[in-house]
Parts: C-alpha cells; sequence; structure tokens
C-alpha cells in the first residue's frame, strides 16, 4: 500500500507539473486598446503543448504551446470601434471585458513623463472634466533588474476625474487631443521612471556589442561588485535627516540615494522589468520625455540615444514607428555671460537624433520651463506642441509641427545672417519686446559675447555685436536657462542651435 501511494502521489506531482493554468500578462486586461488597421500579438502561458484558441470581433485564431507551455498569436486587424470581449480558451478559459480599438501609444522617460496631472497647472479643472471614457491608461510600476521580465503590475483604467489625477500630465493631455481629433480610442501606457538614465533603457547585449559603451559598462561592474547594502541605508538616513534639515550645506548628491542594483541608473534595469515584458504590443508610436539625468554626458547621448530607439524598433518588429519626443526645458540660474553648458549640448543632441532617426521628430520648451524647479507644471503646452507631430505626420492634418531650425549661415561683413528652415508664412517674431534676445556671437578666438539679432524677413535674423569686426559663429539658447524669445506665428519656438563644430566639454566624456 505504501508503495502504491507514493506511486500515486509522484504521479499526481508529475500531473500537476505538466499542468499550467491558462494566462496571459497583465498588459490584457479589461479595458485595454488595440492598435487600429494592424495585426496584434497576444501571448500568454499554458499546460505545454496545449492548443489555444483565441475570438475577438468574430474573428478566430489558434495556436499551439510550446514544450515550455509558452503561445503566441496574432489577431487580425479590426478598425476603430468596440467595446468587444477578447476570450481566450485552453484547459481553462479566460474572458478580458471592454476591449477598444483606436490608437495606442507608449509614453516613456523619466519623471518629466512620469508627472502627474494633479501636479500640473489647472489640475482641478483638468480632472473635473477628465470623463473620457474612451482614452485608457495602463500605467507600469517601476522594476529595475538585470533578469529580463515576462510580466509588469498595472492594469488598464478607464479615463475618469477617479483614475486621471496620478496618471501621466504629458501623456493624458497628449491622448486628449488625439482623442478629440480623432473621433476614436486611445490607449495610453504610461512606462516612465524619475532620475532614469538613457542607458537603464537599453539591453545589455546591445550595449556590449558597442565597445564605445565599454567604459560605463565596466564602472557599473565595479559600483555593483562593490555594492554595500549597510553603507548604503547609513547614508539614505542622513540623506533623509539632510533634507529634513532644509539642506544645508555642504550639500550631498541626490544619485547616490539610487539603489545601484535595483535603481533606475544601473544599465539595462529599466529595459529588463519594464520594457521586455511590453516589447510587441500593438503600438502606433512612442513618446519620450528624458534627458536631464544625461545632461553632464551629451556627447554620448548623440550616438545612445538613437541607439535606444532604434533597438525599441527591432524588437517591437513593427517597422519604423513613430518616435516623438520632447527637448529639454530650461532650468536653473539664468546665465550672466554666455558660455558652454551641458544641457545645451544634450539639446543639441536630441535635435541632431532627428537627422538619423527616420519618423521622428521634436517639440522644442526652450521657453516652458521653470528657474527653480526641473518639473515645469505647465504640461498641457508642452503636449500641444508633441501632439503636432502625429498629427501632421501620422493622421493627415495640415498644420505646423516642427519649430524653426536652423539651416545656413552668412557672413556679411561684420555681420552674420542665419537662415531658417520650418519658419510660417507669416514668418518669425520675438515675443514681448521687439528687442530679439538669445543670440551670441564669437571671432575665431572662441569666445562667445552677447550679441544683437533683428529680423530680416521671415526666414533670416541677423546677428551681430560692435565689438566683433570677423565673426565666424552663433549660437542661440545655448544655456541651461537662456533668455530666448524668438518663434514663429504659431507660437512654436525656435530650436537652440549652434553654427560652429567647436569641442563640447563633454567629448569623449563615459560616464558620470
Amino acid at each position: 500500500m505504501k508503495t502504491l501511494f507514493l506511486f500515486l502521489m509522484a504521479t499526481g506531482a508529475l500531473a500537476n507539473s505538466l499542468y499550467a493554468q491558462l494566462s496571459v500578462p497583465n498588459v490584457f486586461t479589461d479595458h485595454m486598446v488595440l492598435q487600429r488597421n494592424q495585426a496584434n500579438p497576444i501571448w500568454g502561458k499554458a499546460s505545454p503543448q496545449q492548443k489555444v484558441t483565441i475570438s475577438l470581433a468574430g474573428n478566430v485564431v489558434t495556436t499551439q504551446a510550446d514544450a515550455a507551455g509558452a503561445w503566441r498569436a496574432k489577431l487580425p486587424p479590426l478598425p476603430a470601434g468596440g467595446p468587444h470581449a477578447l476570450t481566450i480558451k485552453g484547459e481553462d478559459t479566460i474572458t478580458i471585458a471592454d476591449v477598444l480599438v483606436g490608437e495606442v501609444w507608449f509614453c516613456s522617460g523619466q519623471s518629466n513623463m512620469e508627472w502627474p496631472v494633479a501636479n500640473s497647472y489647472g489640475a482641478e479643472v483638468e480632472i473635473a472634466a477628465a470623463n473620457h471614457p474612451q482614452i485608457r491608461f495602463l500605467t507600469v510600476a517601476r522594476n529595475g533588474t538585470q533578469i529580463p521580465q515576462d510580466d509588469i503590475e498595472g492594469t488598464w483604467q478607464v479615463c475618469s476625474p477617479e483614475t486621471v489625477p496620478h496618471f501621466s500630465a504629458i501623456g493624458y493631455f497628449y491622448g486628449q487631443t488625439l482623442n478629440a481629433a480623432l473621433g476614436v480610442p486611445i490607449g495610453l501606457i504610461d512606462n516612465a521612471w524619475g532620475g532614469s538614465m538613457a542607458e537603464s533603457w537599453i539591453p545589455r547585449s546591445v550595449l556590449e556589442d558597442d565597445e564605445r559603451y565599454a567604459p560605463l559598462l565596466e564602472h557599473w561592474k565595479s559600483k555593483t561588485q562593490n555594492f554595500d547594502e549597510a553603507k548604503y541605508k547609513a547614508f539614505l538616513k542622513r540623506f533623509e535627516e539632510w533634507q529634513a534639515a532644509g539642506r544645508p550645506e555642504p550639500s550631498l548628491n541626490w544619485n547616490d540615494t539610487v539603489h545601484p542594483l535595483t535603481g533606475q541608473h544601473r544599465p539595462a534595469n529599466i529595459y529588463n522589468g519594464m520594457v521586455h515584458p511590453l516589447a510587441g504590443y500593438g503600438i502606433k508610436g512612442v513618446i519620450w520625455y528624458q534627458g536631464e539625468s544625461n545632461g553632464g554626458r551629451a556627447d554620448q547621448y548623440r550616438h545612445l540615444f538613437p541607439l535606444l530607439v532604434k533597438t525599441w524598433r527591432e524588437t517591437w518588429k513593427q517597422g519604423d514607428f513613430p518616435f516623438y519626443w520632447v527637448q529639454l526645458a530650461d532650468w536653473g540660474s539664468e546665465p550672466d555671460e554666455p558660455g558652454e553648458n551641458g544641457w545645451a549640448e544634450l539639446r543639441d543632441a536630441q535635435t541632431q537624433s532627428m537627422d538619423v532617426l527616420k519618423n521622428s521628430g521634436q517639440a522644442v520648451t526652450i521657453d516652458l520651463g521653470e528657474g527653480r524647479d526641473i518639473h515645469p507644471r505647465d504640461k498641457k503646452t508642452v503636449a500641444s506642441r508633441l501632439v503636432r507631430w502625429p498629427l501632421a505626420n501620422d493622421y493627415g492634418y495640415d498644420l505646423a509641427y516642427q519649430s524653426p531650425r536652423y539651416k545656413s549661415m552668412q557672413v556679411v561683413g561684420d555681420k552674420v545672417r542665419i537662415t531658417f528652415d520650418h519658419t510660417s508664412p507669416e514668418g518669425l517674431y520675438s515675443f514681448d519686446t521687439a528687442e530679439v534676445k538669445g543670440f551670441a556671437i564669437a571671432a575665431a578666438d572662441q569666445k562667445f559675447i552677447w550679441a544683437e539679432a533683428k529680423i530680416l524677413d521671415p526666414n533670416t535674423v541677423e546677428v551681430w555685436a560692435d565689438s566683433i569686426d570677423s565673426p565666424v559663429a552663433v549660437r542661440y539658447g545655448w544655456a541651461q536657462n537662456p533668455i530666448v524669445n524668438l518663434y514663429d506665428r504659431n507660437g512654436l519656438a525656435v530650436t537652440p542651435f549652434r553654427t560652429d563644430d567647436w569641442k563640447w566639454q563633454s567629448a569623449g566624456k563615459a560616464i558620470d
């Protein structure tokens, strides 16, 4: 009897190990939005070799789990609409209710993307008016790890005054405009982490394949190998006491509070924990607001950020989907004199990325920041500039979408004439005062001084300084918090620029 009992126990355990409950990741929940007019992947787990049948809006697809129990299928393209019920059958049945089909956007970056509606200007009015049942949110919980994950924490929610306060303000205002303009459901995936580094959003294998990132990876190898948990906790306590005391000098470094093993700075951490589980979910495109944390390594960002975009596109297998970002806003002290600056360099790196990335674009916000806060609260204006890109490029609206951008320069005597692309037919204008502000000029000695400027015609500005007879270079908005006031008549701020190719202060810098 004992032998029979043990045999039955063993065979039962084997049967249980072979049986896996049918499941899908948390990106597939009630109230979800699927991308319209394209085949959408769906995946999950079941018993090994189990047949799985998926039904949606009268369409039925079947697939089979592999030897490990993983299954994957593609839902057929559908037009915008719903609500639908998504049914998945295997050993069990899963029913996902209130599924809409529309436009899905991935909203990613650091704290300015994460910044909630509740903390933005006009929050009370926006929250009261947030009755938009066709807008749906998914907020991805923070998770930093070196091990690629299969799932995330979070569920889709219907936009309402109860759910909108804690959602990304940039994401919400962007989606609100799209919903009103297109008249279709909008799905927004808020996948952001404050203070994150760009390298934390990229797979380690991709960074390892490029020798330019060897010093960065070696730095992190040393940092994590020598990590002392007790010392880290002691520093956190000291940091909290320092904050409670009003931050007396000497100041402490906030970056040191980030956990080196599981935090948002370590290369690949966020990709593994928050991007890998969602990669492949059907989307229209990505909006991105990040760069503050890489402000000291702008030269590296010139290739690091395009690498991120290219890697995500390859991982999603959806081609060169739209990727639009917010250029860093102004912040900090206004400069007394022109000079070199890391944030100015990073803005230029962001601008250059448009030249190497297909189907990409940038919202210029050099005028929307706040000197005393790295988190400008006017998120609605930021989103209104960002949403011009998809409205014009992806949805067929005839409207201006790109800020005026430097095209060429011509030295005429002791003055320089700067020509711009992407200006409105009405041309450039200086906001608030007739005086054009924000230009600096230099001779061959590479020493910049403030310059005077005058708008000559819709596309041209003349720049000069009485003390420079032979100018060779001009810069505009080249500071962390520059004083600038040049726009086109659509209210789009002129893109900060430099005409020179002189060495950056961040050149060759691989780590902070």
